[in-house]
C-alpha cells in the first residue's frame, strides 16, 4: 500500500475506494484529488463549480493578484488582475499558455516581439518561450495553461 502525504492540506473528506477502477477518491479542503492506485499517478482537479466570492485571491507582486478558476492535470484557468503600471516579469515555463485580455490594455512581450493588446485580444506563449506583460491600463488577463501549473497550487 502506498500512502500519499499532502502537507499543505488541512482536511480529508469523502474518502472512498472504487473497486471497479482501482481508484481512491477523496476531497481535500483546497482541491479534489484522485489517486490512481494501479499506476501511482496523482490526479488533481478543482471543484466543478467555482464562485467568485469563494475564490482565494493571491497577491503575486506589486499591483498583481491571481485567482485560480479551475483545473485538472491537463489544464488550468487563472484570472490575473493588474493595476496600471504593474508588471508580469519576463519568464518562461514548460507549460503552453494562451491568454485572453478580459479588460484593460497591456504591452505583451513574447520572445523579442512586443505588441499592445486590449480587451478582446489574446496571445499564445509556447512552452519554454520567454514572455511577460506590462499593464498600461488596469485590467484582467485570463490565462489557460497546459498542463496544470502545480506550482500555483502549492502556495
Amino acid at each position: 500500500m502506498t500512502v500519499f502525504i499532502f502537507p499543505d492540506l488541512i482536511s480529508v473528506q469523502n474518502f472512498k475506494f472504487d473497486n471497479k477502477n482501482s481508484k481512491i477518491y477523496c476531497t481535500f479542503d483546497r482541491f479534489n484529488k484522485n489517486i490512481k492506485t494501479n499506476s501511482l499517478i496523482v490526479m488533481i482537479q478543482s471543484n466543478e463549480f467555482l464562485f467568485q466570492n469563494e475564490l482565494l485571491t493571491e497577491v503575486t507582486g506589486p499591483g498583481v493578484q491571481r485567482q485560480i478558476l479551475g483545473y485538472d492535470n491537463d489544464i488550468m484557468m487563472v484570472k490575473v488582475m493588474f493595476e496600471t503600471g504593474s508588471v508580469g516579469p519576463q519568464h518562461s515555463h514548460p507549460h503552453v499558455q494562451t491568454t485572453y485580455v478580459s479588460s484593460g490594455k497591456f504591452e505583451i512581450t513574447i520572445g523579442e516581439e512586443k505588441r499592445i493588446l486590449s480587451a478582446g485580444d489574446g496571445f499564445y506563449a509556447p512552452a519554454n518561450k520567454i514572455h511577460g506583460v506590462v499593464c498600461l491600463e488596469a485590467g484582467i488577463l485570463i490565462d489557460v495553461f497546459n498542463p496544470v501549473r502545480e506550482d500555483f497550487l502549492r502556495k
